[in-house]
């Protein structure tokens, strides 16, 4: 059984920084894929950004291209994303995914992945 475990949420003004932990625990796991997704009022789940098993290949959606930026630390199985120049409309609930097997690109389609958290929110004010 695995369980991710999102952390580091909360409430930020426009242009501050956030950054978001997502630890893993269960079986040993070490997934080939691991992304952040979010899901504002409203609106349908979209892709942020993925990262594969070594670090070396990562993708990111157009909105938070240059200003977000995505990591894991397979020692301590946990991803990370560092959000700066935060903007109201970054404001919604975050999601961690993993996947256990190797899907090339990148997935950036929620149903591709295994494994989900429970989700942090994140509030951007004005």
């Amino acid at each position: 059984q695995v369980q991710l475990v999102e952390s580091g949420g909360g409430l930020v003004q426009a242009g501050g920084s956030l950054r978001l932990s997502c630890a893993a625990s269960g079986r040993t796991f070490n997934p080939y894929a691991t992304g952040w997704f979010r899901q504002a009022p409203g609106k349908e789940r979209e892709f942020v950004a993925a990262i594969s098993r070594s670090g070396s290949v990562t993708s990111y959606a157009n909105s938070v291209k240059g200003r977000f930026t995505i990591s894991r630390d397979n020692a301590k199985i946990t991803m990370y994303l560092q959000m700066n120049s935060l903007k109201p409309e970054d404001t919604a609930v975050y999601y961690c995914a993993a996947k256990d097997g190797v899907v090339v690109p990148l997935p950036k389609n929620g149903a591709q992945y295994d494994y989900w958290g429970q989700g942090t929110q994140v509030t951007v004010s004005s």
